[in-house]
């Protein structure tokens, strides 16, 4: 049984006052139909039009119009510095989701690509944190390993 249902989202920054939350991984972010256990151990059937990729600060929007905030779990990454241009180029080139700032590079771990790093010079750290990589070529979306043509849409 489930305890509310989400059929539409509001982006972080454009909604205030949550009744509850919910901690999801990267991957956890991406859906279209499913159910969901938030914080206070309620259940959200989340069910939209379209597969949609929630960020840091999303919220669901529950039928009455309350909201239950989306907060992104820490989880198993890489740190990568180096030559960040070059780096993150091989890491595109590769379809990985990336977090880009202005001093590292954060990735999922794997250990074909942490390999790859270090043999083109990167210094590679395994951190535990929230990951939350660019989204698609305009703003939204997102790309995976080798599956070309994959995004999602916002509703």
């Amino acid at each position: 049984m489930v305890d509310f249902i989400s059929h539409a989202i509001c982006r972080a920054g454009q909604w205030s006052k949550a009744i509850d939350l919910c901690i999801l991984s990267y991957d956890e972010r991406f859906l279209r139909r499913k159910v969901i256990k938030t914080f206070q151990d309620k259940k959200i059937f989340v069910d939209f039009k379209h597969t949609t990729s929630l960020n840091n600060h999303d919220a669901f929007v529950l039928e009455d119009g309350r909201k239950i905030e989306v907060i992104a779990a820490e989880e198993p990454l890489y740190a990568v510095t180096g030559d960040l241009v070059k780096l993150g180029w091989h890491i595109g080139n590769r379809h990985s989701p990336c977090q880009i700032e202005a001093d590292r590079l954060v990735i999922q771990r794997d250990p074909v690509i942490e390999h790859m790093l270090k043999l083109l010079g990167a210094n590679v750290a395994e951190i535990s944190e929230p990951f939350t990589p660019e989204g698609g070529a305009y703003g939204y979306g997102r790309t995976h390993r080798h599956e070309h043509g994959v995004t999602a849409h916002d509703n």
